[in-house]
Formats: structure tokens, sequence, C-alpha cells
């Protein structure tokens, strides 16, 4: 995929967005990690949801991973 620019960054997100608003509040956008690749984490009701934004905005979908929970060093204290 290589690395990409700001603007391009922006438009990719802009595109994001605009599926999701389309899509409805069952499936929301966290956040993202971008390097070589792009990790998107996502709130959905299932992975299907998932795969029809990524169809819709056009965007490469390799994997998906379902998270049951998650751990902050705030929470061990």
């Amino acid at each position: 995929m290589g690395k990409i620019t700001p603007e391009e960054l922006k438009e990719i997100s802009q595109t994001s967005c605009d599926v999701l608003g389309k899509l409805g509040p069952k499936i929301q956008w966290v956040h993202s990690y971008v390097e070589d690749k792009r990790y998107c984490i996502y709130n959905a009701p299932n992975e299907s949801k998932i795969r029809e934004h990524a169809e819709k905005g056009r965007f490469p979908l390799n994997k998906t991973s379902t998270i049951y929970d998650s751990i902050t060093m705030e929470q061990l204290k």
C-alpha cells in the first residue's frame, strides 16, 4: 500500500465518514492506526457491517478480528 500523504489520509477519512453516515448509527469508527498499512477500529454489530463499509468505500479489507475486551494501565492502578 505504501505511505500516503496527509491530504490522501484526509480524503480517505472523509470518504469513510460519508459511507458511515449512509450505513447508520450501528457502525462507528473509533480510530485508526496508520503506517504502511491501516488498522481501523470500529464498533459494529457484526463483521458483515464492516465488510459493507469497506465495499461501499472501496477500501481494502484483508482481515477482521473481534475484540471482546480491553484493559488500560489506569485500570491496573
